[in-house]
């Protein structure tokens, strides 16, 4: 089932998500929605605030065929690549602005899988973005919170008089 999702400045998007115990039934179930939502955006990653769910779910998919999802529980980076290379990154919950955002340009991260076991992975480029993206919105922060005061603002702004 497709979810709304959140616009800023709902205060549910700068709250940091709570730990899952286990992936059951129930959390499939949302991360399935989370997919659905994700493919009608598009966008390549969705996490769970940002359907009004405060679990730390996230789902990625920056495979140019679709349909490759990843889907995570209680991810956490466990290594990065040094080099950092600024990526254009958007969200729905701010819509009709983006930013370039410095990012590393691989993560090596630790996460319960769709099956609940604690899995690790590498992401690069694209997709080390993306998670690294979800990982912000699970921790209540968005990209913007990655740039200077006054360029946020600016985009916030921009966002929120576009959206009226």
């Amino acid at each position: 089932m497709r979810r709304e999702i959140l616009q800023w400045p709902d205060p549910r998007l700068r709250r940091v998500a709570d730990p899952v115990d286990k992936v059951t039934d129930e959390v499939r179930a949302i991360w399935a929605d989370m997919i659905e939502t994700m493919e009608a955006m598009p966008g390549y990653g969705l996490a769970a605030p940002q359907i009004g769910v405060m679990l730390r779910l996230a789902v990625v998919d920056c495979s140019d065929e679709r349909g490759k999802a990843v889907r995570m529980a209680n991810p956490e980076v466990i290594a990065q690549a040094p080099e950092i290379k600024p990526m254009p990154e958007a969200s729905p919950c701010l819509p009709g602005v983006d930013a370039k955002i410095p990012r590393p340009t691989w993560v090596d991260v630790s996460f319960l899988d769709k099956h609940g076991f604690r899995v690790r992975q590498k992401f690069e480029d694209m997709w080390a973005v993306s998670v690294l993206h979800q990982i912000d919105h699970l921790n209540g922060r968005l990209y913007v919170d990655n740039l200077s005061r006054t360029k946020r603002d600016m985009l916030i702004k921009k966002s929120l008089k576009g959206s009226s």
